[in-house]
C-alpha cells in the first residue's frame, strides 16, 4: 500500500489478546502497517513489533494502515500453513465495526460487488464487472441517526479494501476514509472509522474453534 513520507505510527505498547505455543493474537493499533513499506522510513510495522517480542511470528493476514483490530500471527510453519488455508478458503470469519456517513437503509442486506485495482489512482480499488474479483459483504445497521450509522460488517471474501469500496458503492463512504470519504466525511474525523472487532478461527492444533475480541476504540 502506498504510503506517504509523513508515516509516523502510533507508539502503544503491543496489545496481546492471546498467545500460546502455536499463535499469538494481537489489537493493531490504526495508523500502522501490518507490514513493513518500501524504505526505512516504513520499516516499522506490527509484523516487526510482534516479532520482537515473539521472534518466531510469522505473518498469516493483513489490515490496511488505517484499520484497527484483531490480527493472528503463526508461531510455527505448520501454524502458518494450517491458518493461511483458513483464510484462502473462506473458513475464518471476520467482523468489523465501521462508522459511515449518512442513514443506511435497509437495516440489513449484502452488498455483492466485484473489485479490481483502480491503476491509475493507486493503492485504490474500484467496482469492476467484467475484470473484477468477487466480493461480498454482509451489514447490520447497529444504530443510526441522519448523520451517520454504525453498522457491523461481516465479508465473506478478503479483498484489498473491501469494506471500504462496498461502502461507498453504497453510497455511504466509511468516516474518517483518507481515500474514499471527502468534504467532512473525511475532514471531520482523526481515523478511519473501521475497526475489526472479531476473528473466529480453527486452532491449528486440534482444529478447535477460537474467537477473539477487541472492542471497537470509537
Amino acid at each position: 500500500m502506498a504510503v506517504s513520507s509523513d508515516y509516523t505510527p502510533p507508539q502503544d505498547p503491543l496489545d496481546v489478546l492471546h498467545e500460546d505455543h502455536e499463535i499469538v493474537v494481537v489489537n493493531k493499533p490504526h495508523g500502522l502497517l501490518s507490514v513493513p513499506g518500501k524504505g526505512a522510513h516504513l520499516a516499522d510495522c506490527l509484523l516487526a513489533r510482534v516479532q520482537a517480542a515473539f521472534p518466531m511470528a510469522l505473518l498469516v493476514h493483513r489490515l490496511d494502515r488505517d484499520t484497527s483490530g484483531v490480527m493472528v500471527f503463526g508461531l510455527t510453519p505448520h501454524a502458518q500453513r494450517h491458518l493461511g488455508l483458513q483464510f484462502e478458503k473462506r473458513q475464518t470469519k471476520k467482523t468489523y465495526v465501521a462508522r459511515i456517513e449518512g442513514r443506511l437503509e435497509p437495516k440489513t442486506g449484502t452488498v455483492d460487488l466485484p473489485l479490481i485495482v483502480d491503476w491509475p489512482n493507486r493503492p485504490k480499488q474500484m467496482v469492476d464487472h467484467e475484470n473484477g474479483k468477487a466480493a461480498e459483504t454482509d451489514w447490520r445497521v447497529l444504530k443510526q441517526s441522519d448523520a451517520e450509522t454504525r453498522v457491523r460488517l461481516m465479508p465473506k471474501t478478503g479483498r484489498s479494501h473491501q469494506l471500504r469500496v462496498h461502502m461507498l458503492a453504497l453510497g455511504h463512504a466509511i468516516l474518517g476514509d483518507p481515500l474514499y470519504a471527502t468534504g467532512a466525511a473525511r475532514e471531520d474525523f482523526d481515523r478511519l472509522m473501521l475497526h475489526s472487532e472479531e476473528l473466529r478461527l480453527r486452532h491449528p492444533d486440534g482444529g478447535r474453534g477460537m474467537s477473539f475480541r477487541a472492542k471497537a476504540p470509537f
